[in-house]
């Protein structure tokens, strides 16, 4: 075989090895992809609840959400809740609505009030549901956003077009750091956890709530 008809042949087999190891990694994800967070002793939140969320503001049914372990029982895409609208429709499960309406009836708007003089019109949400584990940490325990029985709020929009972010008022301005942390305490209620600011530095930036299931019925506020 001449010189030229060699290296052809090598070509090729580079080529199809090339092909086989990409094969072989994508069947290793595949095959490890249950093992990519642990799901022991979750429990998916009850598909009913007490009010729709299109009671409550804007929003929508959705037929399906999630596959495999990451499913949404009874999931809504919601826009807008109690006149508060949403940087982004947010994917959850129906029960998330009527915790997230008490929280901002009872609690952000009167502490709104009382710090701003004015209400609050918006969120920045910064994540609903997604299929993931917890604080993308691989082998951790799923998240509760895998359920879409969790919201992550950022930031707070004021009448005035006033932005209220968690990571700068956390410590920022004195009415900013009232507010905050008068709404994250009282979001420990409605909410059965609420995480943000000095939980661990994946939370630095934002409020975490969420309905996760507890068999001893308690409550992790931090």
């Amino acid at each position: 075989m001449t010189t030229a008809g060699c290296g052809v042949l090598l070509m090729r087999f580079v080529r199809n090895l090339a092909v086989i190891t990409a094969i072989v990694g994508i069947l290793a994800a595949c095959s490890s992809n249950n093992k990519y967070f642990e799901t022991e002793g979750l429990q998916a939140p009850p598909q009913r609840c007490t009010v729709q969320p299109s009671v409550l503001g804007e929003a929508e049914p959705l037929s399906r959400v999630g596959d495999g372990y990451c499913q949404v029982p009874n999931p809504w895409l919601v826009h807008e809740i109690s006149n508060v609208k949403f940087s982004q429709p947010a994917t959850m499960t129906c029960g998330m609505a009527s915790p997230l309406d008490q929280w901002i009836e009872n609690s952000v708007q009167p502490a709104a009030q009382q710090a701003f003089g004015e209400s609050v019109t918006g969120f920045d949400v910064a994540a609903s549901y997604s299929c993931r584990p917890r604080n993308n940490r691989r082998g951790a325990r799923m998240s509760e956003h895998g359920f879409g029985n969790a919201i992550d709020i950022s930031s707070f929009t004021l009448e005035s077009g006033r932005k209220v972010t968690v990571l700068d008022g956390w410590n920022g301005r004195s009415d900013e750091r009232k507010f905050l942390r008068q709404v994250r305490a009282d979001a420990c209620g409605p909410f059965m956890t609420v995480l943000g600011p000095g939980s661990d530095a994946h939370h630095r930036d934002h409020l975490h709530l969420d309905l996760q299931y507890r068999r001893s019925g308690s409550r992790y506020c931090k």
